[in-house]
């Protein structure tokens, strides 16, 4: 790990090896296991898939406590088997403020919300996993 870092610059070795940590805690991670961290994420791990761009989206699927972990271990499969997109995550407690305390937000993220076919196919993707009450969000 580099530590020749000028004041005011990223260490990126120090980031990348806080964010590798991080998945393999996830990994194995239950959502309704965990409320010290907000969300649980699993990344594409096999096939190509573009990198994100500014215009990225997601498919957001509202689950309850009673339905979070089973959805989240299909979800996290299909999203390490390349099925998805690049980044899956669940919320593991309510945001503050939510009006349902037993509501758990799901997104699977694409690469480019301009890009209509692989919005659609993840789409198809998640309902061929037997979810509905897709909403999907643009970040632009």
């Amino acid at each position: 790990m580099a530590d020749d870092k000028g004041p005011g610059q990223m260490n990126l070795d120090l980031i990348e090896m806080v964010q590798r940590a991080r998945m393999m805690h996830d990994e194995d991670a239950r959502p309704s296991d965990y409320a010290a961290v907000y969300w649980i994420e699993a990344k594409r791990g096999t096939g190509d898939y573009p990198a994100p761009t500014a215009n990225a989206g997601e498919w957001r699927v509202r689950l309850t406590v009673a339905t979070v972990d089973a959805v989240w271990e299909k979800v996290k499969r299909a999203t390490v088997a390349g099925k998805l997109g690049y980044k899956s995550k669940v919320s593991t407690r309510p945001a503050a403020g939510q009006a349902d305390p037993d509501e758990r937000l799901l997104c699977v993220r694409t690469y480019d919300a301009r890009d209509v076919n692989d919005v659609e196919r993840v789409r198809a993707a998640l309902q061929a996993l037997g979810l509905e009450a897709l909403e999907y969000i643009a970040d632009k």
